[in-house]
């Protein structure tokens, strides 16, 4: 029987599009932990504007142009993918799924899209990127030069071409919601952890116990040139402060030592998108984080035309919020290369695993296709602002 025949376990058949996969992770995840993934900062503000944005922009169709010959791919420096989306960087996603960096990085490999690594993952760089050649790699900076080398040596060494930096969180945001829900990283041995894990059996045998006896407690491995902290850690001596100290000279310095393709991700203002040019960075991630930093930053939909204005040529990508074909699509009208998406993979991975992003990434791409047959349009290269039309006052789309 061939892999494309053998049925998708009953709890994959309920999810018919990325919103579905998040109930069934609710269920299945701790509190604590679905919390995390789900929550954003203060009053969730900024996450909600990313899905409202959406409404503000229709699709004009054009009709009888025949739309037998379809393509969905795009082309990312140099390569080309199947569709254009991909898995956005998530910290710590081998605690809701087993082994999940590795799901998420095999399945992006399987369905040829686009998937960037974080460093606050819990499976070390080489072995992903040896599981998965072409994974990007997202990083927060180290406090100093010497270390930031260090860490581009480390992940150089790997087999990592493109490299992420993400520059939104230079002080640590106002997550109440982590506190509410109980979570903290790295995890303290308590009471209410364990009766966490009791009653969410399949989470914890399926997932932790299994993880702590094939390979030991779980650390943060990628957050430097060396091994990171464990995951449980009475003593934490990790260091979760911000990045106050950088500056446009560290992205610099990072363009002089790295040779492969340089992204900038949490990119809002025009300004920022010309300076980044400036530093001869290669790409940009338009990002407000997911809602996940500064409540009330602006969506990234909102101000992609001025940032793409900004760039003059450089590959400009988005994330946040985005769940639908028609959500992919409309940034793609308005000039995006890629939006990258990160929860439902993260639900997707936490429920199935591999095969639970592999169905996650067919069912996204599934829709780009219908959605661009419905549209009138036969490549990605024929999206334009003229087939949006938007509530007034939106920079982009029909009058």
């Amino acid at each position: 029987m061939s892999a494309a025949a053998v049925p998708l376990p009953r709890a994959l058949r309920r999810c018919l599009c990325l919103d579905d996969f998040e109930a069934v992770a609710r269920r299945k995840l701790p509190r604590p932990l679905f919390g995390y993934v789900e929550g954003a900062t203060e009053t969730n503000s900024a996450r909600a504007g990313n899905r409202a944005v959406f409404d503000e922009l229709s699709f004009v169709p054009r009709m009888l142009v025949g739309v037998a010959g379809r393509d969905t791919s795009t082309t990312i420096f140099g390569k080309r993918y199947a569709a254009p989306f991909g898995i956005a960087p998530m910290g710590i996603c081998a605690l809701t799924a087993y082994r999940g960096d590795l799901a998420l990085a095999r399945a992006a490999a399987h369905g040829n899209v686009p998937m960037v690594m974080s460093s606050s993952s819990l499976i070390a760089v080489e072995e992903v990127a040896r599981a998965a050649p072409g994974v990007w790699f997202q990083a927060y900076l180290p406090r100093d030069e010497e270390a930031t080398i260090a860490m581009m040596d480390r992940i150089s060494r790997a087999g990592i071409e493109t490299l992420v930096v993400t520059v939104d969180s230079a002080v640590v945001p106002n997550r109440e919601n982590n506190l509410r829900t109980g979570f903290r990283t790295p995890l303290r041995p308590n009471l209410r952890l364990a009766w966490d894990g009791i009653t969410h059996p399949r989470w914890l045998f399926g997932t932790f116990l299994r993880t702590l006896l094939r390979h030991g407690m779980p650390h943060f491995e990628n957050a430097g040139a060396t091994r990171g902290e464990p995951l449980v850690s009475r003593h934490v001596t990790r260091d979760f402060a911000g990045r106050e100290h950088l500056t446009w000279s560290a992205i610099h310095a990072i363009r002089r030592r790295w040779r492969g393709p340089l992204v900038l991700k949490g990119i809002l203002h025009p300004e920022d998108a010309r300076l980044a040019r400036q530093a001869g960075v290669d790409g940009l991630i338009v990002s407000n984080h997911g809602g996940r930093q500064l409540d009330h930053a602006v969506s990234p939909l909102r101000v992609l035309p001025e940032i793409l204005e900004a760039a003059d040529g450089q590959c400009v990508m988005i994330d946040s919020g985005f769940r639908r074909g028609t959500d992919v699509l409309k940034a793609i009208a308005l000039g995006a290369t890629c939006a990258f998406i990160g929860r439902p993979f993260n639900y997707a991975a936490a429920v199935g695993g591999e095969a639970g992003v592999r169905h996650a990434i067919q069912l996204l791409k599934d829709e780009v296709r219908a959605d661009m047959g419905l549209l009138g349009i036969n490549a990605l290269d024929e999206l334009c602002p003229e087939l949006l039309w938007s509530t007034p006052g939106y920079p982009g789309g029909c009058p």
